[in-house]
């Protein structure tokens, strides 16, 4: 019976041990979890008020909004310039953040709500940076002077229509500064390696003679052919001669040497205080210099 005792003793005795080295273990895990999600949540807390911060807005904006918008916010074939458009430099940045946050969907901006809010925060911190890069810089010329010789001897209005006067050959430019800055404008106008990828020109030879300009329509059978008086002309391809297609834009690549550094900085003013008083109006990827 003792020998019995002695080893009912011994058993709850280890027990009582693995029990205690359990209890040991357990505490200890339990401690050093609180360690974990204690630094944790100060990391998580530091990237946040690392994210709020005025320059981290950059690489956020790189990453999400400047495929479509430029890497300097002043615009792209596929979105608008948000650096100099009046239209977003008078958003609060309460209206800025909703719009980033709830995207347009009507005008193809997707939603970034998942980016979170110290991240948008940030991105409207860095959008108003880049917004007073662009107030700093002054136009060189004078706008009156510009509108001269945009209707006159630089004979831009034998194309381009602004404010409801002009042709009808290129792109309406009364809203272009609202997506280009004023050097983008400037290199657009003297460097064809500047200038956005418009419609392409070619010349249509037929029976009665050929015809050059804008290339508006074309499939298989048919080209659609805007000429340089501005009619249109349809053509089926199998009465074609010849279709002659041109690499440059229709826009002279003369300018700088046509007008010269002073005449082209009236010029790119007298554009941009034209969009500067006009509504904004959304631009379409296919439309060129």
């Amino acid at each position: 019976m003792d020998e019995y005792e002695n080893l009912r003793y011994c058993s709850e005795m280890r027990v009582t041990c693995i029990v205690r080295r359990l209890a040991i273990l357990f505490g200890l895990v339990v401690i050093l979890f609180g360690i974990f999600c204690y630094s944790l949540q100060q990391a998580e807390s530091q990237h946040s008020k690392h994210l709020a911060h005025g320059q981290s807005g950059q690489p956020i904006f790189a990453t999400n909004c400047s495929g479509c918008h430029g890497l300097d916010g002043t615009g792209s074939q596929r979105a608008p310039n948000i650096v100099s458009n009046p239209q977003v430099e008078k958003l609060s940045p309460e209206e800025l953040h909703r719009i980033i946050s709830h995207g347009i969907p009507a005008a193809g901006m997707p939603a970034f709500q998942q980016l979170g809010t110290p991240a948008i925060s940030s991105l409207v911190t860095y959008l108003r940076t880049l917004q007073g890069n662009n107030r700093s810089t002054p136009l060189m010329g004078n706008p009156k002077r510009g509108e001269e010789v945009f209707f006159g001897s630089g004979q831009c209005a034998n194309c381009h229509m602004v404010a409801g006067k002009g042709g009808f050959i290129g792109p309406d430019l009364t809203s272009y500064a609202q997506n280009h800055t004023a050097e983008k404008i400037k290199n657009a106008i003297t460097d064809t390696a500047q200038r956005d990828s418009g419609r392409k020109v070619a010349t249509v030879v037929t029976n009665e003679g050929e015809y050059r300009g804008l290339v508006l329509n074309e499939d298989n059978f048919s080209l659609q052919l805007q000429t340089l008086d501005g009619s249109f002309h349809f053509f089926s391809k199998s009465d074609l001669k010849a279709i002659n297609r041109e690499e440059n834009s229709i826009m002279p690549s003369d300018y700088a040497s046509r007008l010269g550094d002073s005449k082209l900085n009236d010029v790119v003013s007298y554009l941009v205080s034209v969009s500067k008083n006009s509504p904004a109006v959304e631009r379409h990827p296919e439309e060129g210099e």
